[in-house]
């Protein structure tokens, strides 16, 4: 298996957590956000949400392609052992621990903000995505070390040739539009704790996996193809906004969502897969402020959005607050108070630290 570092692959997973932040921001201004647990400004910026719309049927469906690329090359240095523990430590201990000591905080200041009784609720929230990811893990892995045990060269020439052809990509899509059809999501978007984004995440997770799996054609199918699965995407996003006031049937939105994608992906290899500072930063801090996101949202929130200024600048200012302070956060907190690092999905420190880094010197997080 090849030790190459995909660092597009590391740079599309830091943008897609940085987009999520701005959509749950997004959330507060709109009429219906009380109804799923957000405070919601008196003022509204409706607009905001068509562009969201677009955003909304690929960046949670990217994740879990990213999460089951990201399992590959986990797999490289682990026997299965070695993985499920590291995955263990590395998913379900922050899963478990974000139940029970995270989310509960942001409906404390949801309660606070509406002066309602304080209560507290342990609940998976935002972090249901590592609930599924490890149910994903532990359905999938005996199959995925099978692939790997095995060197079933017949079945990777044949995976790879099948990629080399762009109607692969698309092809395999026809999994997708199947779990639409017999799945009928009221919602395309409302993967949280539901069947639909169970069973979406699964086949993203597991095609991921045999994305890398199967060699460079993928990549280089995408990259020469990139801008015909965007045009195919952005033609069927417009089609969604002008004809189905947003929400089109399932299996063309299940379409949508993976033509986006695959563009993303050649997008991606051609401009971001080389290596940097900024990244090696960013994709460590990723993870904790996935975490830590949803309170700091919701307090700067309860503070920003009484202030006398315009609504727009709202948006912009808590963007502005919750970016600033999920990093502050992360480093000067979580990535520096060893026993907090694993509870955030960061590894223990084993040796001291670097004087010039301020990072681990003998631990990749």
């Amino acid at each position: 298996m090849t030790t190459e570092r995909r660092h597009d692959i590391d740079w599309l997973r830091v943008i897609a957590i940085g987009l999520l932040l701005i959509y749950h921001i997004a959330i507060i201004f709109q009429p219906w956000a009380m109804l799923i647990g957000f405070i919601r400004s008196d003022e509204l910026l409706e607009g905001l949400w068509k562009p969201m719309t677009m955003l909304n049927v690929w960046r949670i469906p990217l994740l879990f392609f990213v999460s089951g690329m990201g399992l590959y090359f986990a797999m490289r240095k682990r026997n299965w052992k070695q993985l499920l523990l590291e995955r263990t430590k590395r998913i379900f201990l922050p899963f478990s621990f974000g139940i029970f000591a995270i989310t509960p905080l942001h409906m404390f200041i949801f309660q606070k903000y509406y002066n309602m009784p304080l209560g507290y609720f342990p609940h998976a929230g935002h972090l249901w995505f590592l609930g599924n990811i490890f149910a994903y893990v532990l359905l999938l892995l005996p199959l995925f070390y099978y692939l790997k045990k095995k060197k079933n060269e017949r079945f990777k020439k044949w995976l790879s040739a099948f990629m080399a052809n762009p109607g692969g990509p698309l092809l395999i899509t026809l999994f997708f539009v199947l779990e639409a059809l017999m799945v009928k999501p009221q919602l395309f978007a409302m993967y949280a704790q539901t069947w639909h984004g169970f069973f979406l995440g699964l086949l993203a997770f597991f095609f991921g996996f045999l994305f890398v799996y199967s060699g460079k054609t993928f990549w280089l199918t995408v990259l020469k193809w990139r801008w015909i699965y965007i045009g195919l995407a952005a033609v069927l996003y417009s089609i969604r906004l002008f004809v189905f006031a947003t929400e089109a049937p399932g299996y063309l939105m299940a379409i949508e969502s993976n033509c986006w994608i695959f563009g993303v992906f050649g997008l991606g290899y051609n401009y971001l897969n080389r290596p940097s500072k900024t990244l090696n930063y960013l994709s460590q801090a990723a993870y904790p402020v996935y975490i830590i996101h949803m309170f700091v949202l919701y307090g700067g929130a309860m503070f920003i959005l009484p202030l006398d200024m315009p609504v727009f600048l709202k948006f912009m200012a808590i963007t502005v607050f919750t970016i600033i302070a999920c990093f502050l956060i992360y480093e000067f907190i979580l990535r520096r108070v060893v026993f907090l690092r694993p509870l955030f999905g960061l590894k223990w420190i084993s040796k001291g630290w670097s004087s010039k880094t301020k990072i681990p010197t003998k631990s990749k997080i």
